[in-house]
């Protein structure tokens, strides 16, 4: 299989990848990551990554909350499931991602950016609204009632 064409190895695939998020909130906050790479440079999202081969998806939503963080939980149900489908000017399509987020709870941490994050922090509501968040993340975030609809 094709490892595909992009500088990345994560642009042009033949198929789609599966990523995770992990939905932390604690003491009236949400763990919120700033993006380092695209798809998503300089947004602000849900932390999460990619599941590796053989892991569940779960323990993907884990550890990759652990890498980018520094925060450790634990994953617990699916909230959502959604396509990150990014086409280029000429309509090929350039990233296709499947995301499983969970709802997790918080065992302990403090965040600090690592891995594909610029920044890593807990964020109140009134402050999530005003963000640079990702379509997704805010859609999420107005589904959970964290921000109001107009936000």
């Amino acid at each position: 299989m094709s490892e595909g064409t992009g500088q990345s190895g994560r642009e042009y695939r033949e198929l789609p990848r599966v990523g995770v998020g992990a939905i932390v909130i604690h003491e009236g906050k949400i763990l919120l990551v700033k993006r380092a790479s695209p798809p998503g440079k300089g947004f602000w999202a849900i932390p999460g990554g990619l599941v590796e081969l053989g892991e569940t998806v779960r323990e993907a939503a884990e550890r990759e909350l652990l890498e980018e963080t520094g925060v450790k939980v634990r994953a617990g149900e699916v909230f959502c499931v959604f396509d990150f489908i990014d086409r280029d000017v000429a309509g090929g399509i350039r990233y296709h991602y499947v995301i499983v987020d969970f709802l997790a709870d918080y065992l302990g941490g403090e965040p600090r950016a690592a891995d594909d994050a610029s920044e890593a922090r807990w964020v109140p509501p009134e402050e999530a609204s005003a963000l640079n968040l990702s379509p997704a993340t805010r859609r999420l975030l107005r589904q959970m009632k964290f921000i109001k609809d107009g936000a």
